[in-house]
C-alpha cells in the first residue's frame, strides 16, 4: 500500500517489481501501486484493510498510516515506510539517510560558495526535521548559520494561499546570495513559486536545492530545481529480498533498510557561482566548462592571464580550498555522474575525460571517495 503520486513511492513499487521479476513473480492486488488522489475516496482506508485483509496477503509493504498496528496485529510480514513519526523499533522500516541527504545538500551550496544559508521544510514530518537538523549542523562546521523557516502553527494558515505569504517575507528577510535547501522537490517548488511573486531572482539572489529528484515537480519548477537524489529503487529491491526470506518462514529480528542519497543533480536553480571576487568566478567557470579535459593549474592560470600565487590566494580566502583541490572536486563528480547514469565501462570512461589507463582513474577516485570506481557503480548504480 505505497501512495504512487511521488517519485519516491514510484521508485520504491519499481525496486519491488524488479525483485518480483527475477524472483517471483508475486502477485498484487491493485492497492500495493496506489493511486489516492485519482481513485480513491479520502478516508476509505478502513475499508481497504478489511479488503486487503479477505484477500489473504502474504506479505505486506506499506506507508506508515493512522491504521499501521492494526495491519501489524495481522502477524503478516510487513514492511512499513517512516514518514510522519519517527520509525518504530519494533518494526520493519524503509527510511531515508536524512542525515547524509542534509549533508549532502549542504556540500553543493557550500561548493557552489553560498556564506548565507536557509532552510525550508514541513515542521510535523520527522524527516523534514532531521534534514533540516542535518544541513545546519554541515553549515555549522562551515562557519556559518543557517536561518529556519518556521510554518504557521495553525493548520489553516498552512495552506498553501495562506502560508505563500508567510514565505515570501521569511524570503525578503533572508541576506543574499542565500542558498536554500527543500526538504523536498515539492517544497523547493514553494519556494521557487514565492520568489517569482516577491520578484526575488533565482539563483542570483535565491538558490535553491530539493530532495528526491522528482523530474515533474523539477522541470515544472520555474526554474528547473536542483536536487538531491535517492535510491529508493535500491531499497525496495532490498526490502523485497527480505520480505521474500520472512515469507518463506525465515525468522528474523526487526530489518531496516535505509534509502541513501548518492548524488546532486544540478539545473538552474542553483547553477551559479555566489563569490564576489570576479577572479576567482572566472576560474570556477573555466574549470566546470573543462572538467572533461585533463586540465592543470597551469591551464586556469594561463586563460586567466593571472600569478599563481594570486590566484591560489583568492581561492583559499574566497572558498577554502586551491585550485587544484577545485579541479579535482569537479572531476571526481564527472565521473561519479558518469559512473551512475551510464553504461560505459571503467575503461571507456577513462579514455573519454583524457586518462590514458584504468590504473590511473580508479587511485584518482579512490583517493577522494574511499572506494573503486567498480564499487561505487555497484552501490550507486541499479544493476
Amino acid at each position: 500500500m505505497i501512495d504512487s503520486s511521488r517519485k519516491y513511492g514510484r521508485d520504491l513499487v519499481r525496486g519491488v517489481m524488479r525483485y518480483s521479476r527475477l524472483h517471483g513473480p508475486w502477485m498484487f492486488p491493485w492497492m500495493l501501486y496506489r493511486q489516492d488522489l485519482f481513485y480513491v475516496a479520502r478516508g476509505s482506508e478502513r475499508a481497504e484493510l478489511e479488503h486487503l485483509k479477505k484477500w489473504k496477503p502474504q506479505g505486506i509493504m506499506a506507508r506508515d498510516m493512522i491504521d499501521i498496528e492494526k495491519v501489524e496485529r495481522w502477524n503478516i510480514p510487513l514492511f512499513a515506510l517512516a514518514g510522519m513519526e519517527p520509525p518504530s523499533v519494533g518494526r520493519n522500516n524503509i527510511i531515508p539517510d536524512n542525515n547524509a541527504v542534509g549533508r549532502m545538500a549542504a556540500e553543493h551550496l557550500l561548493e557552489r560558495g553560498f556564506r548565507n544559508f536557509g532552510y525550508c521544510g514541513f515542521d510535523i514530518m520527522c524527516w523534514s526535521r532531521e534534514r533540516g537538523a542535518s544541513f545546519s549542523a554541515r553549515i555549522a562546521e562551515a562557519g556559518f548559520q543557517t536561518s529556519i523557516y518556521k510554518q504557521p502553527k495553525s493548520l489553516v494558515d498552512c495552506l498553501w494561499h495562506r502560508e505563500e505569504r508567510v514565505l515570501v517575507e521569511w524570503l525578503r528577510g533572508l541576506p543574499k546570495p542565500v542558498g536554500i535547501m527543500a526538504c523536498n522537490d515539492d517544497r523547493g517548488q514553494h519556494i521557487t513559486e514565492a520568489c517569482a511573486n516577491a520578484k526575488i531572482d533565482v539563483p542570483y539572489e535565491v538558490a535553491i536545492i530539493g530532495v528526491d529528484n522528482d523530474d515533474q515537480a523539477c522541470d515544472i519548477s520555474n526554474p528547473p530545481l536542483s536536487s538531491v537524489v535517492l535510491d529508493v529503487e535500491k531499497a525496495g529491491f532490498q526490502a523485497s529480498e527480505l520480505l521474500d526470506r520472512m515469507m518463506a518462514g525465515e525468522k528474523m529480528p526487526p530489518q531496516t533498510v535505509i534509502v541513501h542519497p548518492n548524488r546532486v543533480v544540478m539545473r538552474q536553480s542553483t547553477n551559479i557561482v555566489a563569490v564576489e571576487d570576479k577572479l576567482v568566478s572566472q576560474a570556477l567557470t573555466f574549470i566546470h566548462h573543462n572538467a572533461n579535459c585533463l586540465i592543470q593549474v597551469d591551464d586556469v592560470v594561463k586563460n586567466l592571464s593571472v600569478s599563481r600565487r594570486n590566484l591560489h590566494d583568492k581561492f583559499m580566502k574566497t572558498l577554502g580550498r586551491s585550485v587544484y583541490d577545485e579541479i579535482k572536486r569537479v572531476r571526481i563528480d564527472l565521473i561519479s555522474q558518469m559512473l551512475i547514469e551510464t553504461d560505459l565501462s571503467i575503461s571507456d570512461i577513462a579514455l573519454s575525460l583524457g586518462y590514458d589507463n584504468t590504473n590511473h582513474i580508479a587511485r584518482y577516485f579512490k583517493e577522494k571517495i574511499g572506494i573503486s570506481p567498480l564499487e561505487y557503480r555497484k552501490l550507486h548504480g541499479h544493476k
